[in-house]
């Protein structure tokens, strides 16, 4: 069967009674549409969604725009799972689909952008890893399209985004080291543009200024957010010539490349050197000592960031009266044995 005309004759029904039976239009007979929909199953006919998209000017599609690299694939963590399943929850509820957009790590995000906007292969979209300045949500803004950010910007004015709590995780990981009497205490930072790095920067000085300790930028470490890029955070800590007695990590897998390095060189976490991980992740969890790191729901951030964008979406907005909106999405310590070194 290839199409709604060869069903419609199949049925002896005209296409228009076929075609609402299979939209669930409320002036089809019952006993109709029961029959248009079991020879539509028993003959294997599928709706050409392409035409119907066509004629509706929508995709019933959402866009998650991610960055794809040799890097991400290889350290890939279990974030953006545990984010669609919450996604997909929600965006099921409509009859909405989620298609990754995986944006290469060589090409300009913001040409990568304007690319699926040019070919309206989406009805709205959600970005993340925002830069500090991202032409992507003033092109998204200019074009009219609902979207949501997973992350802060300079760019744009009143747009809806959500964002992990950067500041917050910085200052409580000084707030909690400080008090077990550390004083020269070490960061990694990413080693891009992303916004979130600026963020934690900024909070981690805060911090410190808040406990009179100076700002020394030496123990700031910038490396790439991956497991071999704790590897290379701790190879660069082991070299100051004045070692920190604790770090804290932005970047869940670096956990593991910094305790192989460490390691390496006799360095045991939390008995030499204080480690302040950022979130509970799978392959780290069977660190010893036991990593202390923050805590957050995936499946419930990924099910906000649903329903602020829909929010943003006109046919949906009123299933969501609480509107388009902001958030600092916030993040629980969890206590391990990784900070265990005291001064």
């Amino acid at each position: 069967m290839k199409g709604i005309r060869q069903l419609a004759e199949h049925l002896d029904i005209s296409i228009g009674t076929v075609s609402r039976a299979l939209n669930g239009k409320p002036d089809v007979n019952e006993e109709t549409r029961r029959r248009v929909l079991a020879a539509a199953e028993e003959l294997g006919y599928v709706a050409n969604q392409s035409g119907r998209s066509l004629r509706q000017g929508t995709t019933n599609v959402i866009g998650l725009m991610i960055e794809s690299s040799k890097e991400t694939v290889e350290n890939s963590d279990n974030f953006f799972l545990g984010l669609t399943g919450g996604l997909q929850s929600v965006l099921a509820r409509h009859q909405l689909d989620l298609i990754m957009l995986p944006c290469p790590s060589d090409e300009d995000p913001h040409e990568y952008l304007k690319r699926m906007v040019a070919r309206r292969v989406v009805d709205a979209m959600i970005i993340s890893a925002t830069q500090r300045t991202d032409k992507r949500i003033d092109l998204l803004s200019k074009t009219k399209i609902p979207f949501v950010t997973l992350g802060r910007s300079l760019s744009g004015s009143n747009y809806p985004w959500i964002d992990l709590d950067f500041d917050g995780v910085a200052n409580c990981a000084v707030d909690r080291l400080v008090a077990q009497g550390h004083r020269r205490i070490a960061i990694s930072a990413p080693s891009n543009d992303i916004n979130l790095g600026f963020i934690f920067l900024d909070g981690y000085r805060s911090a410190l200024k808040r406990h009179g300790i100076p700002f020394d930028p030496s123990l700031v470490i910038r490396v790439k957010s991956s497991e071999q890029g704790g590897y290379q955070a701790g190879h660069e800590l082991l070299l100051l010539k004045e070692r920190p007695t604790a770090v804290i990590l932005i970047y869940e897998l670096m956990a593991i490349g910094l305790y192989r390095r460490l390691m390496e060189a006799g360095v045991i976490p939390g008995r030499d050197l204080a480690v302040i991980g950022f979130r509970e992740e799978p392959r780290a969890k069977f660190l010893q000592p036991a990593l202390t790191c923050f805590r957050m729901s995936l499946r419930d951030l990924g099910v906000d960031l649903a329903e602020t964008l829909l929010a943003a979406m006109p046919a949906y907005s009123h299933f969501y009266p609480d509107g388009a909106r902001s958030k600092i999405w916030p993040l629980e310590l969890v206590p391990g044995e990784s900070d265990a070194f005291r001064l």
